[in-house]
């Protein structure tokens, strides 16, 4: 697996990238070889985050963790990501390389995403701009749950409209679909 690290408004320290190197070699078992992670690292207030995004066969793994170092911050996603694959591993196997959850087998470039915060009217609004992908509304809710989000806009596969997939209050998905 290739990695990319990235400082945000910070130098990444040089021992990061062995460090790195050694925790993603676990996901070689699950990813195929040509798959690339971004490591994008920052600190603030004395409190060190790290967002590991994969992203493999159209599917994105994400998580984002905050520690006192990068090194604490790193084995908190990595075993998240691990966790994430694991618990959805049936709905991942087409996506993953072949024969990895076999019995017996031992225990991952996302389209440029632009942020930008502009002022509108009274309020500043961090604004995001990516590419949205055909899927069904099973494919949005996992998505949704392997990037550990409350929400996620997608475009139906079946309507080729714009949809919505959340997490309701009582632990159960909803669907927003316009009329």
């Amino acid at each position: 697996m290739k990695f990319n690290i990235v400082g945000k408004k910070t130098e990444v320290p040089g021992g990061l990238y062995s460090v790195v190197e050694k925790k993603l070699a676990k996901f070689d078992k699950f990813f195929r070889d040509d798959v690339e992670a971004f490591i994008s690292i920052q600190k603030k207030h004395n409190v060190e985050t790290l967002e590991l995004t994969i992203v493999s066969g159209g599917t994105i793994y994400r998580s984002e963790k905050s520690d006192k170092t990068y090194q604490n911050a790193l084995d908190d996603v990595v075993y998240s990501i691990e966790r994430q694959i694991r618990k959805n591993k049936t709905r991942l196997e087409k996506r993953l390389r072949e024969g990895v959850f076999v019995k017996g087998s031992e225990s991952f470039v996302p389209s440029e995403v632009e942020d930008a915060d502009e002022q509108i009217g009274d309020f500043k609004v961090r604004m995001k701009y990516f590419s949205v992908k055909p899927m069904s509304v099973d494919e949005a809710i996992l998505q949704m749950l392997l990037l550990d989000h409350q929400f996620f806009v997608f475009r139906n596969d079946v309507t080729e409209e714009i949809n919505v997939v959340y997490v309701k209050k009582d632990g159960n998905y909803g669907c927003i679909v316009p009329e």
